[in-house]
């Protein structure tokens, strides 16, 4: 079972700096701008605001990745935080920007760190 928990967490962590580049480095681009439901000139208006929250995405990304190579308990710990942190981050984004997060971020989130736990 750690084994699924480890590729869990890395798949989760990949999905966050697949979101990273796209929010900090591709926000204007025609196919961005149409999986995120924008105009050409919204995006331009708010590339600012999605680089920042790329950032986030990175930062989680990084947290998670941490968790794999840190040594236990540390690593295990840090897996279940910041597995944790993308559930929240999802739910929160789920309830207050689009439902479709909460298929994109809040359920992997929550499978990753169903299984974290279950390896213990």
């Amino acid at each position: 079972m750690r084994v699924v928990a480890e590729i869990l967490v890395g798949l989760l962590a990949a999905l966050h700096l697949y979101i990273m580049v796209m929010e900090m480095f591709l926000w204007t681009t025609p196919r961005v701008r149409a999986s995120f439901g924008s105009t050409a000139e919204f995006a331009e208006q708010t590339k600012v605001l999605a680089a920042n929250q790329g950032l986030y995405n990175g930062f989680l990304a990084a947290g998670l990745i941490w968790g794999l190579i840190a040594s236990d308990p540390v690593g295990h710990d840090a897996q279940i935080f910041f597995t944790a942190c993308v559930v929240v981050a999802g739910l929160y984004g789920g309830a207050t920007a689009s439902r479709r997060i909460l298929l994109a971020q809040a359920l992997p989130g929550a499978i990753a760190l169903a299984a974290v736990l279950l390896a213990g």
